[in-house]
């Protein structure tokens, strides 16, 4: 291979990998825990899909507890940072601390925050600046990723 071809094969590789370096991190670390996990919840947590809006139970959900991963079990949110948003999905304005891996998402033609599972790397959904309260975020969370415990 010639000097100019490597240089541009190399300047090509690197553009296209500071694209993607979080995907191939995340690729690496998602794995099935649940093994009784639906096609659909499938789907979302590892192929990065999404639900319908207004779909899930989980938006009418009002009892105090916590929202935890479907596939890890690992504790995610707690009830009292649950709010309609009006989007359909399950909406949060924080999470527990660490409960969370975020990356940036390009798809759909705009710049987004996608967030994972830190303990299984599962894609829950994304997070916005648009939120009420003192965070002013609203983590948009795909309702099949979470189980909800109440408090006992």
């Amino acid at each position: 291979m010639n000097k100019r071809k490597f240089i541009k094969c190399s300047i090509f590789g690197a553009f296209y990998f500071s694209l993607t370096p979080i995907n191939l991190s995340f690729a690496e670390t998602k794995k099935i825990i649940n093994k009784n996990l639906t096609e659909a919840q499938k789907k979302i947590m590892f192929d990065e899909k999404t639900e319908r809006p207004y779909s899930s139970p989980l938006n009418y959900e009002k009892r105090e507890g916590f929202y935890h991963c479907a596939n890890c079990d690992a504790k995610l949110f707690k009830s009292n940072s649950k709010f309609d948003s009006g989007t359909g999905w399950p909406s949060f304005t924080e999470a527990l601390p660490g409960a969370f891996k975020t990356k940036v998402d390009y798809s759909f033609g705009m710049k987004r925050t996608e967030y994972h599972c830190a303990n299984c790397g599962a894609h829950h959904g994304h997070v916005f600046d648009d939120g009420p309260g003192k965070s002013g975020k609203r983590y948009c969370n795909n309702g099949l990723c979470l189980i909800f415990k109440p408090a006992t």
